[in-house]
């Protein structure tokens, strides 16, 4: 009876949370759309003559993002400021392609809506011109019906989307949203990442958005990072590149001790569950020992890349002749930067985060058919 009792009050306080923080947000939401409103009705009274003959403009506090919008009928602009102010949105509108061409050379715009069809200048024209003067703003083609086909061929010219009219409130709010969640990706995808040199085992602390190279290491193009012992030979094992791409690895097969192997040869494997890599040697030479406890426990590959999840050591065949081909310091940065770009707008990467092993290799470890033999 107890137990049912405490059940209950458990059940209640749940459900009694979720109707007060409901409640919560939608008087938050309705306070905000009041002062969206009110912001609305006072702003499109005021005079902006001074910067385009036709401009009205409605700025919110906090803007999901600042748009202009350029289109001969009034009332579709009359549209766009009602609906995309209420959804949070700072919005600019003109009646002339030109007035729109001068405001965004003095204002930061996320998007720029044009209509096709102006008297004036055309939305070919003003998309042309407007990703000639900001290509970082996102255009977007206002068309009807009867002008799809051109309206597809502004997109050649730089134009992200077009939308057709007549639009609803919905389908108009829906759309700009899914524009900025375009935008946004695209931009968080093109931010130049953060790369640190660090000692090997400050790898296992660094934080998830960070990447790290090995302070003192070589690193080869396909990835594997190379540290000089003392007795002058090598060790060897993967970078952090490698580990967060992939994400979790099952299993390793690791050289055979005594073979000896030449620079861009399979040197290890790794696997996962859905395939495997192939990792080439950095250098040529032969196997004096290999990492045996990456058999049992192949995590530490991914927990210590730099320290304890060493894969081999090697007895160089032709150091001298082969290290310039390797990275080391801050042109090991500036390729890593790179590489983490081009891994981020790949069409590698899956639902899960994860990337397809065998695009992954591929794309970045550069080994062929011949070399996996």
């Amino acid at each position: 009876m107890t137990a049912l009792l405490i059940l209950f009050m458990f059940v209640a306080f749940v459900g009694i949370d979720f109707l007060v923080r409901t409640s919560l947000r939608r008087m938050r939401e309705t306070r905000e759309r009041q002062a969206r409103e009110a912001v609305l009705n006072t702003s499109i009274h005021l005079d902006f003559t001074h910067e385009a003959k036709s401009l009205k403009r409605v700025e919110v506090p906090n803007p999901r993002a600042r748009i202009l919008a350029v289109d001969d009928e009034a009332v579709v602009l009359d549209s766009f400021r009602r609906i995309l102010v209420l959804e949070g949105f700072s919005v600019d509108t003109v009646e002339h392609g030109p007035e729109a061409l001068g405001l965004i050379q003095r204002h930061d715009y996320d998007f720029l809506f044009t209509d096709l069809k102006m008297p004036d200048m055309d939305g070919v024209e003003v998309v042309k011109a407007a990703k000639h003067l900001r290509p970082d703003v996102d255009v977007v083609v206002i068309t009807g019906y009867g002008s799809i086909d051109t309206a597809v061929q502004t997109l050649q010219h730089g134009a992200c989307e077009y939308v057709q009219k007549p639009f609803t409130a919905d389908e108009l709010a829906e759309f700009a949203k899914k524009l900025l969640i375009k935008r946004e990706a695209r931009i968080e995808a093109q931010r130049r990442p953060n790369v640190r040199v660090v000692a090997p085992e400050m790898a296992e602390v660094v934080s998830a958005s960070e990447f790290c190279v090995p302070g003192g290491a070589f690193l080869s193009s396909g990835h594997a990072w190379v540290r000089i012992e003392p007795e002058g030979q090598v060790r060897v094992g993967i970078d952090d590149f490698v580990r967060k791409a992939l994400g979790q690895v099952k299993g390793v097969i690791l050289p055979e001790r005594g073979k000896t192997f030449r620079q861009g040869e399979t040197l290890f494997t790794l696997k996962g569950v859905t395939g495997e890599v192939h990792v080439a040697a950095p250098l040529s030479g032969r196997i004096e020992h290999d990492n045996a406890g990456l058999l049992s426990d192949p995590a530490e590959l991914m927990h210590s890349p730099y320290d304890r999840g060493w894969v081999c050591l090697m007895t160089p065949s032709d150091l001298a002749g082969e290290l310039p081909a390797l990275k080391i310091g801050q042109p090991v940065i500036d390729w890593y930067q790179d590489e983490i770009t081009r891994l981020r707008t790949a069409d590698a990467p899956q639902a899960t985060g994860a990337v397809d092993w065998s695009s992954f290799e591929k794309q970045f470890l550069g080994l062929g058919d011949h070399a996996k033999a």
